[in-house]
């Protein structure tokens, strides 16, 4: 009898690991059960008696036993993200490298940082030891090229990224050479990456769910901000095989003088930087469930379309020695996100998170950011369906 009994229980576990296919969430967002998957089984004789699974009892081979296989679910998911990320650079010289190679930076914040389901953030620069094709710069005033070794990166894998945009205007400043090491070196610890023309989205699961994601930017080489149409191909592809769509950008003028989303399209310095405000509504509307954006280096206030997170700019992160971190620049918040399953928005929580020269995230008990994003998002998306407490809590408003 026992062995009969392990049998049948090694017959199931090699139909379920070989023949069940287990469909995704429907990527019209409803909250519907996934489909069961029939799998034939053969019973076992028992005393001329055939046992199903259930241990019903049949008298022929003939009849079919039907085992419903479903994923499992979350409820809850939590998706981080964080502004601009430049651990240090060699260029132009290794005196912009940070003391014991830098992994002091992300100490404090790792312990939040490691605490989501999938967390996010923006990479400015390309990981590269030496070596590249320097991009040539008009006005060299205006123009830092970021060179990060590549040990860098493991102090990413270590702090908990998960994901990480490629799409901004650092990811060329070393040419081909560059962006093939940047990507190289990121898949060799497996984080995931998106945003270059090489390399224009991806999808990954986590605890049995599936994310997608895409980024763009204004630049060269990159997903471009611009075409719209083209975007939105990509995030309604992405919708079509992902349980939670996520989008990156990078867009938007640069400085404290532009903290406000103006709903018209930007330019800095001759430079069209985007309509940021359409460019997201037009995502959410072909399918993306949560955006973050970066490009202003300071934060800018958050939105909730369609029940789907936008946050317009999430500042500097940890930016080490050659970015202005005075005033607003400072502000380095972890925004971390929580939504059904669907990717639907439930609520968010603001950690204020400061930078002090020469750099790298800490604790802000003043809470600074929290404050001055309270004050964008009255200011500039009065209709907003949410609002953010003191405390940092980002919930619908009660009617």
């Amino acid at each position: 009898m026992q062995i009969k009994y392990c049998l049948f229980v090694c017959l199931i576990s090699a139909i379920l690991a070989t023949g069940c296919k287990v469909n995704r969430v429907s990527s019209s967002r409803s909250n519907q059960s996934i489909d069961s998957t029939s799998a034939l089984v053969p019973t076992l004789k028992q005393d001329s008696i055939f046992v199903t699974s259930k241990g019903d009892t049949l008298t022929s081979l003939d009849k079919e036993v039907a085992i419903g296989i479903k994923r499992l679910i979350k409820d809850t998911l939590s998706i981080i993200g964080v502004g601009d990320i430049m651990l240090g650079t060699n260029f132009p010289k290794p005196d912009y490298l940070p003391p014991d190679s830098g992994r002091f930076l992300l100490s404090e914040a790792q312990p939040f940082l490691r605490d989501a389901d999938v967390t996010f953030g923006n990479l400015e620069g390309v990981i590269l030891d030496d070596g590249g094709t320097p991009k040539h710069c008009k006005n060299p005033d205006l123009c830092y090229l970021f060179r990060s070794p590549k040990y860098m990166v493991g102090h990413l894998k270590e702090a908990g990224f998960d994901v990480v945009s490629t799409a901004n205007n650092h990811a060329g400043d070393f040419g081909d050479i560059g962006r093939m090491s940047t990507m190289k070196v990121l898949d060799s610890v497996y984080i995931r990456h998106a945003g270059l023309q090489t390399k224009p989205y991806d999808t990954f699961m986590i605890d049995g769910m599936k994310y997608g994601f895409v980024a763009f930017a204004p630049n060269s080489g990159t997903m471009s901000i611009h075409d719209h149409e083209a975007a939105k191909k990509i995030v309604t592809h992405l919708d079509s095989i992902s349980d939670v769509v996520i989008v990156s950008f990078h867009g938007g003028a640069e400085g404290k003088k532009y903290e406000h989303v103006t709903r018209e399209t930007e330019t800095f310095y001759g430079e069209n930087r985007g309509n940021v405000y359409q460019f997201s509504h037009d995502m959410i509307d072909a399918g993306a469930d949560v955006i973050f954006g970066h490009g202003p280096h300071v934060v800018r206030a958050i939105e909730v379309y369609n029940d789907r997170f936008i946050c317009y700019s999430l500042g500097n992160f940890c930016t080490y020695a050659r970015f202005n971190l005075k005033g607003p620049n400072s502000l380095a918040p972890i925004v971390k996100v929580f939504t059904k399953a669907d990717g639907q928005f439930l609520y968010a929580k603001i950690f204020p998170f400061l930078q002090i020269s020469p750099g790298g995230p800490q604790i802000d008990e003043s809470k600074s950011v929290i404050q001055k994003l309270r004050e964008l998002m009255t200011l500039d998306f009065p209709e907003n369906r949410v609002s953010l407490d003191e405390q940092g809590y980002i919930r619908y408003v009660t009617q």
